[in-house]
C-alpha cells in the first residue's frame, strides 16, 4: 500500500492497560507507510513515558481545541459523558494535527487482530456494522439539515479520515448554524441522553450522502471483551482471528459517577 497515513489515538490514564496493544497492533496490521502515531491525552507521566518508550508523539489534549473538556457538561445525576464527547471532538480536530493527508483514528481500547487496508485506488474502505442508535441520527439530521444516506452504522471504534473531508464537513456545520463546528455539536444533541453523537456517523453519513461510490463497505467483524488484552492466550487469539477483524476492551463503568460523587 502505498498511500501514506498517520494515526491518532485519543487516550486517558484508564486506557493505558489497552494502549501499548493497540499500538504495537496498528504497526502490525495497518499495512500502509504510517508516517507517525500521535497520542492525544492528559500530560501524565505514565502515558508520557509510553510514547517515549513507544516512539509516538504525544500532543496535550487541552491544545487541540478552542474549549477543554472543561467547556463540556453531558452529565446526569447518575452518568458523565464529557470525557466521551471530548474525545469525539479531539478526533474530529485531528486535521489540525496530521502532517499526512489521510489519518486513521483508533479507539484506545480497540486491537486490530488482522491485516487491515484502508484505500485501494481512490476508494476509501469504513468498517461497518448493523446497528446503531436512533439519537445519533436525530443529532446528525439537525447538524446537517438531512437524513443519514448510509444504511450501515459507520460506529466500529476505528476510521480513515481525509483531511480536506474533514474540514468540508466543519465549514459544511458552521455555514448552516453561524457558530463554531463543536459549539453547533453540543447544541444539536439532546444531552439527555447518553449516546447522542458519533463522530463516526457523522463523517461517514457526510461522506456517503455525496460520493457513495468511492466507499467501500466492510463488516467491522469487531468482538467487544470484557477482560484485559494480556489474559488472552494464544490458541483464544488464534481462534478468535478466525472470525473477527478486532477485538474491542470496553470499560463502560468509567461513565457512571459513584455513590460518593452522586450524594454530593
Amino acid at each position: 500500500m502505498t498511500t501514506p497515513i498517520d494515526v491518532l489515538i485519543p487516550a486517558i490514564e484508564k486506557d493505558l492497560a489497552t494502549l501499548p496493544h493497540v499500538i504495537d497492533a496498528v504497526r502490525k496490521y495497518v499495512k500502509h507507510p504510517i508516517h507517525e502515531i500521535i497520542i492525544v491525552a492528559p500530560r501524565k507521566q505514565r502515558i508520557l513515558d509510553l510514547c517515549a518508550k513507544k516512539g509516538c508523539r504525544f500532543v496535550h489534549e487541552d491544545t487541540v481545541l478552542p474549549i477543554t473538556k472543561k467547556n463540556i457538561h453531558y452529565q446526569s445525576r447518575t452518568w458523565d459523558r464529557s470525557g466521551w464527547l471530548y474525545q469525539q471532538l479531539l478526533k474530529l480536530g485531528g486535521d489540525k494535527l496530521c502532517s499526512s493527508k489521510y489519518y486513521l483514528v483508533m479507539d484506545a481500547d480497540t486491537v486490530l487482530i488482522r491485516p487491515h487496508v484502508f484505500k485501494t485506488g481512490d476508494k476509501t474502505v469504513f468498517y461497518c456494522r448493523n446497528w446503531s442508535q436512533p439519537e445519533y441520527f436525530h443529532t446528525y439530521k439537525k447538524l446537517m439539515g438531512k437524513s443519514r444516506s448510509a444504511k450501515l452504522s459507520f460506529v466500529t471504534h476505528y476510521m480513515l479520515f481525509e483531511k480536506a473531508k474533514v474540514k468540508q464537513l466543519k465549514q459544511a456545520i458552521e455555514s448552516k448554524h453561524n457558530t463554531s463546528w463543536h459549539s453547533a455539536i453540543m447544541r444539536s444533541m439532546n444531552k439527555s441522553k447518553q449516546f447522542a453523537f458519533s463522530e463516526f456517523e457523522t463523517y461517514g453519513n457526510f461522506l456517503y450522502s455525496s460520493e457513495p461510490g468511492k466507499m467501500i463497505l466492510k463488516q467491522a467483524q469487531n468482538k467487544s471483551l470484557h477482560l484485559s488484552s494480556p489474559q488472552i492466550s494464544p490458541s483464544k487469539m488464534s481462534s478468535l482471528t478466525k472470525s473477527y477483524r478486532s477485538i474491542s476492551f470496553h470499560k463502560r463503568k468509567g461513565y457512571h459517577k459513584s455513590s460518593k460523587t452522586m450524594a454530593k
